[in-house]
Order: structure tokens, then C-alpha cells, then sequence
């Protein structure tokens, strides 16, 4: 008999690349396999729910579950294609563990790109890259969004400003000087897409808020009186624009 594979939030969810329709054979990767086999025990017919971030959100079947990998046949959908607002995240790496957490809770807070960035003060001098997406497609699958969000290679600031898209305004989180609220300049921005830019441990040095602030497209704001730890400012920081122009409205 059909079983459905339970975690602690309902029916475990997969990000896979395949096309998703009736009918469709998924074949799982190894890392998957090994989860469902060994963790969840999972058998032939249990239930998973499977998306792509495309065709909306399907449930499959286990058609074969052994030693060489696991196979679905995938049936019905069960929820539409919904995407996330377009906002880009833009952050100073930090250590290990916060960097984790920040990359998890971007994700589940709605970012449709993550961007490590570095700066004069950045502590971290090197991303991998593999973990930043790992991470990613796990707090998707835990979320319940339909996307997983892009991931970028950590970038130098000046770099990245100097190909910056010019239509897309960019939040800088300003820890010093006289700036708006972001509730306040998210309210007084049209655009539908956007950025925000959230700095290292020690704050963006002299010359790089200089030069921020002489760019067109680039807003000075502020994240309230109290200095922020950098992994918290990033989170206040999307959660205000979403609660502003977002999908939380």
C-alpha cells in the first residue's frame, strides 16, 4: 500500500532538474537517494512531492527504490507555478555557521537570488559555492516555494557595482550617516525589482559608502538605532522590503 514520506513539516518535498507531467520518470541523485533510503526508509510506492522550479509542484510515486538509486513516476499536481518577488540579496560573507542560517532564512523569506560580495572589511575571503545552493534548495524544499533562488559567485564590490544593472535600485543598509528608513524609500520606489546590500562584521569602510552613495542607483537606508549583527541585518532588511513590496502584503 501507498505510504506518504513525512518530515516534520508534512510530505518531504525534492528540488529536481527533470520536467515535471504525468507520467514522467524522475531519477534521483545520489544525495537524495541516500536521505529517502536511509533516513526516512523510504520503500516503493511511498508518496513525495516533487518541483522544479517551473512546472509547479507534483506528487510522485517511488517506482524503484534499490542500491542503484531511487525512480518516481511522477501523477498529479498538486499546486501551481508561484513565483517569488524579484529581489536580490547582496551580502558581506560571514563565518561558517551565520552564513548558513542567513542563506536558509533568505530563502524561506522569499530572495530570488542570493550574491556574497566582498568588501574591505570582509573577514571570509572565500564562498563555496556548493554549500551556498545546497543550502538554498533546502530551505526551499522546506518552505513550500516553488523556486530555488540563484546563487551567485562572491564578487568583488567594486566589481560588482561597475556592472551593475542600472534599472534595479539598490538598498545599501548605511550603518552611519543621514538616511531614510528603508520602509520609507521601499514606500518611494516604483521599480518591481530590487536589491539590497548589507555590509561585513566591521562595516563598509569610508571610501566604499563614498562611493555607493555616488551612484544613481543606489538608495542609502537604515535598519533603525541599534547596530546589527551583519547576519541579522540582511534578514530585518528583506523582511522589511517584503512586508513593503513583496508577496506578504
Amino acid at each position: 500500500m501507498a505510504s506518504d514520506l513525512k518530515e516534520a513539516g508534512g510530505l518531504t518535498r525534492l528540488f529536481v532538474n527533470a520536467a515535471l507531467e504525468p507520467g514522467a520518470t524522475v531519477m534521483l541523485d545520489a544525495g537524495q537517494t541516500h536521505y529517502l533510503l536511509h533516513v526516512l526508509r523510504a520503500k516503493a510506492e511511498d508518496r513525495v512531492l516533487l518541483f522544479n522550479g517551473r512546472d509547479g509542484e507534483w506528487q510522485a510515486q517511488i517506482a524503484m527504490a534499490g542500491k542503484r538509486g531511487i525512480v518516481l513516476t511522477v501523477a498529479g499536481r498538486t499546486a501551481p507555478y508561484a513565483d517569488v518577488p524579484d529581489l536580490w540579496l547582496v551580502f558581506a560573507p560571514v563565518k561558517k555557521t551565520p552564513a548558513d542560517y542567513l542563506a536558509q532564512k533568505a530563502t524561506e523569506l522569499g530572495v530570488s537570488k542570493l550574491q556574497p560580495v566582498f568588501t574591505r572589511r570582509t573577514i571570509v575571503t572565500r564562498i563555496n559555492d556548493e554549500r551556498l545552493k545546497a543550502n538554498a534548495v533546502e530551505a526551499a524544499e522546506q518552505s513550500g516555494r516553488m523556486t530555488v533562488p540563484e546563487t551567485g559567485a562572491g564578487v568583488a564590490l567594486d566589481k560588482l557595482i561597475a556592472r551593475w544593472p542600472q534599472d534595479r535600485p539598490l538598498y545599501f543598509c548605511d550603518e552611519g550617516g543621514d538616511v531614510s528608513p528603508l520602509a520609507d524609500a521601499a514606500r518611494e520606489t516604483s521599480a518591481g525589482k530590487a536589491a539590497i546590500l548589507t555590509g561585513p562584521e566591521g562595516g563598509f569602510d569610508p571610501a566604499e559608502r563614498a562611493m555607493l552613495r555616488a551612484q544613481p542607483f543606489v538608495v542609502p537606508v537604515g535598519l533603525g538605532p541599534r547596530i546589527l549583527r551583519a547576519d541579522t541585518a540582511a534578514l530585518a532588511a528583506v523582511t522589511i522590503w517584503q512586508s513593503i513590496k513583496g508577496d506578504w502584503r
